[in-house]
């Protein structure tokens, strides 16, 4: 057990995630645009709020996931270091008549995150407002702070210039967090259940199967993919979902492992890791009914696989 593990389990831990992508749109139409183009309500965000959203594609496939922060003249995406281009070029193809401009702000900003049970005791120590809502945020002189979490715990964000990121870190090392490696974070991710784009997410899945309802509002109007997920939704014709597993094995499987029921394949992983607080695997992955409920038996390669939660984090 590293001490990062255990920071982010225990107390508070110091994440460098300066590699997701940070996606900066200003414009009159900007927040009509994202509004449209996304699954969450943008138009109702006042600056200092946020929220978490997905980019859809017509067919209703995940193609990306979103933290957008909304600001007096512009609004701030935040996604994976995977889907920064992808985003961006995305958007852009719906940009029409509007007054809409996208800047790429990833090479200018860096991303440090402090989380664990004891996050805000950390910003205290430093004098850093805790924005109090998901996804709020709060300046801090030249730098901002927002309410995010990449692993699943209590979280805050540091966004700010890059050239002012190793002096924070420095600061925030000093008032007790300890750093923390991405196998780290990743771990302590499966186990609080949390899914990442890339791995549990991708454009295989619609959001009904992920069930990632807080990515979604049910009233906000039309956005693209719309039709497809209201269809799932109204008919509840969804197969299989993703769900939390406990494997009893030392070794975590590998992405694409199938799960069996009975003998036959009835999902798969999506990601997994050796969790040692728990001496036991821990994944994430999709599986079908009726075997996707909380203390369904499966087997992971020669382990044996149980549903522990019926949806994410």
């Amino acid at each position: 057990m590293t001490e990062g593990y255990r920071a982010l389990r225990e107390a508070a831990a110091l994440l460098d995630l300066s590699a997701r992508g940070k996606i900066r749109a200003t414009g009159e139409d900007r927040v009509r645009l994202l509004h449209a183009m996304t699954t969450n309500h943008i138009e109702q965000l006042k600056p200092g709020e946020g929220c978490y959203a997905l980019l859809l594609n017509a067919q209703g496939r995940m193609l990306a996931d979103l933290n957008v922060l909304c600001f007096e003249d512009h609004l701030l995406l935040d996604t994976e270091p995977e889907t920064r281009e992808k985003v961006r070029l995305h958007l852009e193809r719906y940009i029409i008549a509007d007054d809409v401009a996208l800047e790429d702000a990833t090479d200018a900003l860096a991303t440090l995150a402090v989380e664990g049970p004891k996050a805000a005791e950390i910003l205290a120590r430093v004098g850093a407002p805790a924005p109090e809502a998901p996804q709020a945020t709060s300046a801090w002189g030249d730098r901002l702070v927002a309410r995010l979490s990449a692993t699943g715990a209590e979280g805050f964000w540091f966004i700010l210039p890059r050239s002012d990121k190793d002096e924070l870190a420095a600061g925030l090392r000093r008032a007790g967090a300890v750093e923390a490696s991405p196998e780290d974070a990743r771990t302590v991710r499966i186990e609080n259940g949390r899914p990442r784009y890339g791995e549990d997410l991708s454009e295989r899945f619609i959001i009904n199967e992920a069930q990632l309802w807080r990515a979604l509002h049910f009233n906000k109007g039309c956005y693209l993919g719309q039709e497809i997920v209201e269809r799932v939704r109204s008919r509840g014709q969804v197969h299989r979902r993703l769900v939390r597993l406990r494997i009893e094995a030392a070794v975590p499987p590998a992405a694409g492992t199938p799960l069996l029921g009975e003998e036959k394949a009835v999902g798969e992983i999506t990601s997994a890791a050796f969790s040692p607080a728990l001496g036991a695997v821990v994944a994430l992955g999709y599986v079908r009914d009726p075997y996707n409920r909380p203390g369904a038996v499966l087997t992971a390669g020669e382990a044996a696989a149980s549903v522990v939660a019926a949806e994410p984090a």
